[in-house]
């Protein structure tokens, strides 16, 4: 009997976005581990598929990860989703994966959408070689202090952050690196409102705050070079 845990890949915005493998598996598996109720249901519901679920995140995966692996261990295929793209790419799922390793449990990642690769391949820099951080602490005092130590790598620094810091961090970009400094920001990726913006830091705050932006986003701040 195969002991399997899927790693399934879901769009970041744009249903369309989800590949046909992706499909066929949480069609087939006996249950989802999903990390909100709300956004798996509705992912689910739109492509027809009904599977029971069970809820993992950052305050139950301690207590339930081992409920969950020896579930597997039993005999039922499961097929981990977060609530939107890669799973454990900044997502819960990184214990349940340990202890599935640790029980012999084939773990089978399953590409598609992230929200990481479009950003870097629309922006129009030079990205054979970039540093990911990715995100960034919500307390202003660290964040700084996160962004000054950033500041020593000279090369293409990749930062995420929710949708309601994306002021605060320009912000804090602007102080730490300088107005002058080259920003993108890979904004609603996959969907109707996406854009790119590609300026300076300074100029890419006047407009966020202009028009009051809010909305997923990929940061990617240059520091190869200080100015545009």
């Amino acid at each position: 009997m195969k002991k399997q845990l899927y790693l399934v890949s879901t769009p970041i915005g744009n249903y369309d976005d989800i590949t046909l493998r992706a499909l066929k598996i949480l069609a087939e598996v006996d249950f989802i581990i999903c990390e909100e109720y709300k956004e798996a249901r509705r992912l689910l519901s739109h492509f027809k598929i009904e599977k029971p679920l069970v809820s993992i995140n950052e305050h139950n995966e301690k207590e339930f990860a081992d409920e969950i692996a020896l579930r597997i261990v039993q005999g039922e295929t499961a097929a981990l989703i977060s609530d939107c793209g890669t799973p454990l790419f900044s997502d819960p799922g990184h214990k349940l994966v340990d202890l599935c390793i640790s029980y012999s449990i084939e773990i089978i990642p399953v590409p598609g959408a992230n929200s990481l690769l479009p950003a870097l391949t629309g922006s129009g820099l030079d990205f054979e070689k970039f540093y990911y951080y990715g995100w960034l602490s919500p307390k202003k005092e660290i964040r700084q202090k996160e962004l000054f130590n950033l500041k020593n790598r000279k090369e293409l620094i990749v930062l995420l952050d929710t949708p309601y810091r994306l002021k605060a961090l320009l912000s804090d970009i602007v102080r730490v690196f300088g107005k002058y400094c080259r920003v993108v920001i890979a904004f609603d990726l996959t969907l109707p409102t996406e854009r790119f913006f590609r300026d300076s830091a300074q100029e890419i705050l006047k407009e966020v705050e202009a028009k009051n932006l809010k909305g997923e986003f990929v940061l990617l701040l240059d520091n190869r070079r200080n100015r545009i």
